[in-house]
């Protein structure tokens, strides 16, 4: 990458920008600056005094297409293929190019953000009088140059034609770009000192105004263009991997030629959308995630025919991203849209049925890459299983929370052969590096408490996964039952029952004493003593003590600890059960690090403790007034 650093006219910069030999590139937003930022802009000009670096960016580089489009207000000019594109400094140079240029109207907004159209003047007495008082010369007025009063009854000031502007000694910013119209208007104020002070102190040094430009050069690639454009933007508008893609698309030469339109990438993401709309666990999917998705199988293609010593890493990295071409994007946006929509059917095998229960969204990226890759293969009783333990693997040895890019590449490229190796004996690999990594320590229990935490979503799905069901309506939760009963997940041993019989806090809200439930299930329990809830129970539902047990044993419960409300014996047993769960889905023994004895003595339970529940707790009053 190379650049330089010249210093240009304003008066020069505001021609590129009415002939279009300076444009933005199609990821800028739009036009925001509000008047009073204007003003001050303007009385900085007339100062001399700087107003900050522009960047530019030379076109014609062939890696660096990015569909340009026009500076507000000059749309109706431009119309030259762009030398530069304005990556920094929009809002400036749009602010003087509709104020200096044309009739001077500048589209912008008050301190409310009310939108209007105003003109900006000089007054000429004071603007020579001290320039410590230029702030006072600069005036803002509506666009017709008339201020009304008494709901537009009263006429205060009008300055609506040249005449009545030179009468009132107020100078328009419209004309100083323009140098011939500018001396006409002020020869005409028939005052020759008036028009000698004002063209040598405040007109010509601001005709001959120059703003400091860093031009990068041709040879400046997309993701320089991206990490620089994020560094020195001024504007406070972070560069979005979407944005910049939406713009390098549609500048895409060649498809545009085949099709006589731009890409629109944005209007392809409006597409995706639609169809993740209908699968409630994909809300939080973002267009920079299958973005990614879509990085992951390109490299891996160039990674696959590259022959050399050194082949092409297979990468989700930014700066990989951003490398993308529309023609990648073309070849894999189709089979990652269904393989989306797979893994929700995946993840409601898991009994994971919504985004917030969702363990991590990132760990989608590979999931879906990974059935794209796999194919129909991806459905083999076989590989399914080893799909399923590589993915609870992650979530619950909490492998995806972070910067989880090298875990993408790794897991893309090591999953699929050893997913394949369970069904042919022709396949050899190694384990992946996240069902290698992922553990699970058993004192883990004791701290998750909330669903902020990964493997607590993990274990909750799991035990429907397991087969509980509720137990007042003895319904398992599937997808259908899951979002009819509101099912969350709550305390077995209620909050203010725990409060009142002096439970540790660590205990009470651990995981172990969680468990899903009907809403209304919840609501009947309230804030009771299990001894006293489980009879209540039997009889609202008309059901034997021995079948509401079997309900509570596919929660992972003893029934014998509930019935007698001993919470010890309860939470020892179950976090065993719970260990066992989780070891189940891991495929792999988690590691025990917790004596019994110490437990429930409170000498191992973690220090910290957030009783702030939010969402988990709703039925929380519930049990209060229930107590």
């Amino acid at each position: 990458m190379g650049f330089q650093t010249p210093q240009y006219k304003l008066s020069d910069l505001l021609k590129r920008v009415e002939d279009g030999r300076i444009q933005l590139p199609d990821f800028q937003r739009g036009y925001k600056w509000d008047d009073e930022r204007i003003r001050s802009l303007l009385v900085t000009i007339t100062l001399a005094h700087p107003l900050g670096v522009i960047m530019l960016l030379q076109t014609g580089n062939d890696q660096v297409r990015f569909k340009p489009k026009p500076l507000a207000g000059s749309d109706k000019t431009a119309t030259n293929d762009p030398d530069h594109l304005l990556l920094d400094g929009q809002q400036r140079l749009t602010s003087l190019f509709q104020a200096l240029t044309g009739d001077g109207v500048v589209a912008t907004k008050d301190v409310r953000g009310k939108l209007m159209n105003r003109r900006y003047y000089l007054d000429l007495a004071l603007a020579v009088s001290d320039s410590a008082r230029r702030d006072e010369a600069v005036l803002s007025l509506p666009a017709d140059g008339v201020i009304r009063s008494e709901f537009g009854r009263k006429v205060e000031l009008d300055v609506s034609t040249p005449d009545k502007e030179r009468e009132r000694r107020l100078f328009p910013f419209r004309l100083i770009s323009d140098q011939t119209a500018a001396t006409q208007w002020l020869l005409q104020l028939n005052d020759n000192d008036l028009f000698s002070r004002f063209l040598g102190e405040v007109l010509s040094p601001t005709q001959n105004y120059e703003i400091p430009a860093i031009e990068l050069d041709k040879s400046t690639s997309k993701a320089a263009v991206a990490t620089v454009f994020e560094k020195v933007n001024t504007g406070g508008l972070s560069l979005n991997v979407f944005e910049l893609l939406t713009a390098t698309f549609a500048g895409d030469k060649a498809y545009f030629e085949q099709h006589g339109t731009d890409f629109r990438l944005n209007d392809d993401w409006t597409v995706t959308q639609a169809q993740f709309v209908k699968h409630p666990v994909l809300a939080g999917v973002a267009s920079t995630d299958f973005l990614q998705a879509v990085t992951l199988l390109t490299t891996r293609a160039r990674n696959i025919a590259d022959t050399s010593d050194r082949p092409v890493a297979i990468s989700a990295r930014k700066e990989d991203v951003f490398r993308l071409e529309l023609t990648d994007y073309l070849q894999w946006v189709d089979p990652l849209r269904e393989a989306f929509v797979w893994a929700s059917t995946f993840l409601a095998d898991q009994h994971i049925h919504e985004a917030a229960f969702l363990p991590y969204r990132t760990q989608l990226v590979p999931l879906a890459v990974i059935r794209v890759v796999l194919g129909n293969d991806a459905d083999l009783v076989g590989v399914r299983k080893r799909i399923r333990q590589w993915y609870w693997c992650g979530v619950l040895g909490e492998l995806y929370g972070g910067a989880v890019e090298t875990r993408f590449a790794r897991d893309v490229e090591q999953v699929p052969s050893w997913a394949l190796a369970a069904v042919s004996e022709e396949v050899r690999h190694s384990v992946p590096r996240t069902v290698a990594d992922g553990t699970f320590v058993e004192s883990r229990l004791l701290s998750l408490r909330t669903r902020n935490a990964a493997a607590y979503k993990g274990i909750y799905a799991l035990l429907m996964a397991g087969g509980c069901r509720d137990w007042k309506y003895q319904q398992a939760f599937d997808q259908v039952q899951y979002a009819s009963l509101a099912v969350d997940i709550h305390h077995v041993f209620p909050r203010a029952w725990c409060e009142r019989n002096g439970i540790d806090p660590s205990l009470r809200e651990s995981i172990v004493n969680k468990t899903p439930l009907a809403a209304s299930t919840n609501r009947f329990i309230g804030a009771a003593s299990p001894a006293d809830y489980l009879p209540k129970l039997e009889k609202s539902a008309g059901m034997s003590p021995e079948e509401l047990d079997d309900i509570l044993v596919t929660h992972e419960i003893d029934p014998a600890t509930l019935r007698s409300a001993d919470f010890q014996a309860f939470f020892l047993a179950r976090r065993s059960a719970l260990l066992e769960l989780v070891e189940g889905a891991m495929g792999k023994a988690a590691q025990r690090d917790v004596d019994a004895s110490e437990l429930l003595g409170g000498d191992e339970a973690p220090h910290e403790f957030d009783q702030t529940e939010g969402v988990d707790d709703l039925s929380d009053a519930v049990e209060e007034g229930a107590a």
